[in-house]
């Protein structure tokens, strides 16, 4: 009888610092060999560039820099370990997405990514050429290991071949971004596999923040019956160890099974994780948001505190004559329970010497939602002067809702550089507030329960503009993440009056989108890499 300890060494690699990533690989090879006497360790795709690397993949110099960091690691790793990493591989002038199992200093073996995913945030076929049919299956002190990338094992055939050629465990390394519901996806996928091949699997993958992405880590072990037999963090880098052991064509997997989490704790843990990486990746200072004592505020004003600490956030109230005693008592409460930095800047002083500067050209006119602008513009500057100032970044505060339908001001509340809500609809705000105040009571209760406004109009409200968010974001989630057309919808129920109007909104405000700031993707297709539509189009509303 064969064991082995596997390492699955689920990290948080920088994209394009190929030093830092080796060095990375190098440190955690080390640890796993003298905490858990690994025998092999098992890295997250492309780990070398970090996920997804993009255009830097066409850069000139890459295959230099690859080839350099190659170099350090067969003379640096551990010569008694086996490792596996990914790494983009140029061979015969067509560039792969590649895994490689180093040993004492040398290459032992390599595979090319079989299928290369071009769908939803992934582009793969832009930059790669996909491997062929040829599976690689390497014996390893007695137990036979296939390897596969990422989506390989979506698709039966490349776990059918290396199971053909004789493999009993495959390693699967991975970067697979979160969204909603994500963690259970994998894990049917992975059970069906295991059953129908009889061939246990360990998926090792990447966690971290990168742009609008977010790694949710959770790496697991499979065991040829289909059962989850380890299953690592949320959202932490952490060195997962597990024994598989063989006797003959018996196979075990044996490792430690940390508990899943609920659909509000992963999300929430998301935009914490997502705040935090890009916030330190860019190495800006610290935050500052506006705090208008409304929920889409409070709930961004937890998370950058969850995600970096009171000290290096700041929040800022800029009221105007509209804005209610109850909105600055609330803003200045939530400042008070995280301890952050907190000032009051009114905005009537700018606001009175705009308009008087704009008299001449708008007389004659009546006032609409211009003026209403205007105010956010006003505080959308006084923001990005502290920005400049400080160093910090500008987290705007709008949620998916609003940005569908335009309820938005551009170089207003748009104005920033992170928007922390960005794919999360007004609804799933209400719910991670709510939980959000399980772990403590940070957001008064009155921000949850008091009906929506942004306060730019006397007795505004969300609702005197948008249907009621319940029916909202249903008819948004039909519309842009199941691709349902407005007659569609209709024919599910929905006022067709209103299906159209929101429908004709979320066409119309496609321009605002590509001028607002980047925002964490949590559900399956948000408004960046996933969404592609035109701004000057014909398309006709029903289609």
């Amino acid at each position: 009888m064969t064991a082995l300890t596997v390492v699955m060494a689920q990290v948080n690699p920088l994209v394009g610092d190929i030093e830092g990533n080796t060095s990375l690989v190098i440190r955690s090879v080390k640890e796993a060999q003298s905490q858990h006497n690994a025998d092999l360790v098992l890295f997250p795709e492309l780990v070398l560039t970090g996920y997804p690397p993009e255009d830097l993949l066409l850069r000139p110099s890459l295959e230099a820099r690859i080839n350099s960091a190659l170099s350090r690691l067969k003379s640096e790793l551990p010569q008694d370990v086996y490792t596996v990493i990914g790494f983009p591989r140029l061979e015969s002038g067509k560039l792969y997405n590649s895994a490689s199992v180093l040993f004492s200093g040398t290459e032992l073996a390599h595979y090319h990514k079989q299928k290369l995913p071009n769908f939803q945030v992934f582009d793969e076929k832009r930059y790669f050429s996909a491997g062929t049919n040829d599976a690689l299956v390497l014996d390893i002190e007695g137990i036979t290991f296939g390897i596969t990338i990422c989506e390989d094992v979506w698709h039966p055939e490349p776990i059918a071949q290396a199971v053909e050629a004789g493999a009993q465990c495959i390693l699967n390394l991975n970067a697979s971004p979160f969204h909603l519901n994500k963690s259970d996806e994998r894990y049917q996928v992975l059970e069906q596999q295991c059953r129908e091949h009889s061939v246990g699997l360990l998926y090792v993958n990447q966690v971290g923040g990168q742009d609008e992405l977010v790694f949710d880590g959770a790496s697991m072990a499979i065991d040829n019956e289909g059962t989850k037999v380890a299953l690592g963090s949320h959202y932490e880098s952490e060195l997962i160890p597990l024994t598989v052991t063989a006797d003959h064509d018996d196979l075990a997997i044996a490792g430690m099974l940390q508990d899943g989490l609920s659909k509000n704790e992963s999300a929430y843990q998301a935009l914490v994780m997502g705040v935090r990486d890009y916030v330190n990746k860019n190495r800006f200072k610290g935050v500052v948001l506006g705090l208008s004592g409304g929920i889409d505020s409070a709930l961004t004003l937890a998370v950058a505190v969850d995600a970096l600490g009171a000290d290096r956030v700041e929040a800022i109230m800029m009221p105007f004559k509209y804005t209610s005693d109850m909105s600055l008592h609330d803003a200045e409460e939530e400042a008070n329970i995280f301890g952050v930095r907190y000032s009051v800047i009114p905005i009537e002083q700018p606001y009175d010497a705009f308009m008087s500067m704009l008299e001449g050209e708008f007389e004659g006119t009546q006032r609409d939602t211009t003026e209403e602008n205007l105010q956010a513009r006003c505080r959308g500057v006084m923001l990005m002067a502290i920005s400049n100032k400080k160093g910090y970044l500008v987290l705007t505060t709008g949620n998916k809702s609003e940005m569908a339908v335009g309820y938005s001001t551009l170089y207003g509340d748009m104005a920033g550089g992170f928007d922390v809500l960005k794919d999360v609809p007004k609804t799933l705000v209400f719910e991670l507030s709510r939980y959000r105040n399980t772990l403590s009571q940070v957001i008064p209760n009155r921000v949850i329960t008091r009906p929506p406004s942004a306060e730019l109009a006397p007795d505004q409200k969300d609702e005197d503009s948008l249907p009621p968010y319940e029916v909202l974001d249903e008819i948004l989630r039909l519309y842009i993440e199941e691709d349902v057309s407005a007659d569609g919808i209709v024919a599910k129920g929905f006022d067709k009056e209103e299906v159209y109007r929101v429908v004709r909104l979320v066409d119309l405000n496609e321009y605002k989108r590509r001028q607002a700031p980047i925002g964490i993707r949590i559900t399956q297709r948000g408004f960046g890499k996933d969404r592609r539509y035109p701004i000057t189009s014909g398309w006709h509303i029903g289609e």
